[in-house]
């Protein structure tokens, strides 16, 4: 039976979205997905619809976003939906929305040097195997800095810093690329590569994303032999235990 897959672009064009949105599309049809693309944030309205995917892709950089709509998803991934993507299309979407940036693991807070820069990729020995077999690469683009989920599985790091800067009077940090985390029933993955389309075609990063959509589309099978989580939500968030809503 073929999985069902959301694909939602947009955002800052700087990222190239529709272009890696077509990508993407490309290494689901030929994982046999359904995939359905959108360009527009109103794909998110339909909490019913959202749950009956098995894999939501977002590609969305900066802008604003409604905020039932992220509880619709967020709803949808602790029923056992994936939800995996990359670059500033996952972890720089929506700056003003801490629910988004709680689900995925992780917000963009800089690239030193901007686009151009030459970087190690190391893939690191975790419990998982979903980056098996990788060897390490240079990448040649943003090296993204970003605040991370102590609670994320670190698949991947990049050493900071290459590049001179504020930062780089503190000690040498690895940096998390590639992670997992879990979300309710559902599976999370992340990808910190894929400023640009051609970033997203190298040959490492499509099989990196090609084997996150795999992992992050399963979840909801695994779902079925556990017990439902329900987490009440309003028009405005999530309500967590013992988390208030004062911001």
């Amino acid at each position: 039976m073929k999985k069902n897959a959301l694909i939602v672009w947009g955002g800052w064009d700087g990222h190239e979205p529709d272009q890696v949105a077509e990508i993407f599309r490309g290494i689901l049809e030929e994982e046999n997905f359904n995939v359905e693309v959108s360009d527009t944030l109103e794909s998110y309205s339909d909490p019913e619809k959202l749950k009956s995917l098995d894999l939501i892709v977002p590609h969305w950089t900066m802008g604003d976003i409604p905020k039932k709509y992220v509880l619709n998803i967020s709803e949808a991934v602790i029923s056992g939906v994936g939800l995996a993507g990359c670059h500033g299309g996952m972890c720089d979407s929506f700056r003003n929305n801490v629910d988004w940036q709680f689900m995925t693991g992780g917000n963009w807070v800089a690239h030193p040097g901007n686009d151009g820069v030459e970087y190690m990729v190391n893939i690191k020995q975790s419990s998982s195997p979903l980056l098996e077999g990788l060897p390490d690469f240079k990448v040649v683009s943003e090296q993204y800095y970003l605040h991370v989920d102590p609670a994320v599985e670190v698949l991947a790091t990049t050493r900071f810093p290459v590049v001179d800067g504020p930062h780089a009077a503190n000690k040498a940090v690895d940096m998390p690329v590639v992670w997992t985390k879990r979300w309710g029933h559902g599976r999370v993955f992340y990808n910190s590569l894929g400023h640009l389309a051609n970033i997203v075609a190298m040959p490492e990063v499509s099989l990196i994303m090609r084997r996150g959509f795999l992992y992050a589309s399963e979840g909801k099978q695994a779902a079925q032999n556990q017990s439902p989580l329900n987490f009440r939500a309003d028009e405005n968030r999530i309500s967590y235990t013992g988390m208030g809503d004062s911001q």
